[in-house]
């Protein structure tokens, strides 16, 4: 692994594309994405205001939802999840609200090493994303895991709803 380039978070025409996929949930459409795609609403660590995003699930394990951050600790989704980690989560047209908690570093590794073998293609565009160069072995896919945030979206229970008197 060799880091090769860092880029910035998409402006313009750019950051308009990659929030297409919010607009297909908000109209109704959101299924259409599949399990591997999630609408994570969540809260402006500044504004308070809901903000909203749409990432891919790297892992669903029995713990929750795990989700990698392309652009690093300095997202705006992820740096507003730590500040505020209650969200809510669509995926596949299921509706979960979730509490946020970052990952530690090795279980981070693990499952990147974990995912690239299963989604090699989505791997390597994480992978050129995050700016670094893999040689495609699962030991490079580790240490790359080791530099990415990842975030596991637990879901909380829900409340029990008593009958109206």
């Amino acid at each position: 692994m060799e880091i090769i380039d860092r880029p910035a978070p998409p402006t313009g025409l750019r950051r308009l594309l990659w929030r297409l996929p919010i607009r297909l949930y908000r109209m109704g459409l959101g299924p259409l994405l599949g399990r591997r795609i999630m609408l994570l609403t969540h809260t402006g660590r500044v504004s308070g205001r809901p903000r909203q995003v749409v990432i891919e699930v790297v892992q669903k394990d029995g713990h929750g939802y795990v989700a990698a951050s392309g652009f690093g600790p300095r997202a705006d989704w992820y740096r507003n999840v730590m500040a505020n980690p209650d969200v809510t989560l669509q995926i596949a047209g299921k509706r979960i609200q979730a509490t946020a908690a970052p990952i530690a570093t090795d279980e981070g590794a693990e499952i990147m090493a974990r995912y690239a073998p299963r989604h090699p293609v989505a791997a390597r565009q994480l992978c050129k994303l995050m700016g670094f160069a893999v040689d495609g072995s699962v030991e490079d896919y580790r240490q790359v895991g080791r530099h990415i945030p990842f975030v596991r979206f637990t879901p909380r229970p829900t409340p029990l709803r008593t009958p109206a008197a």
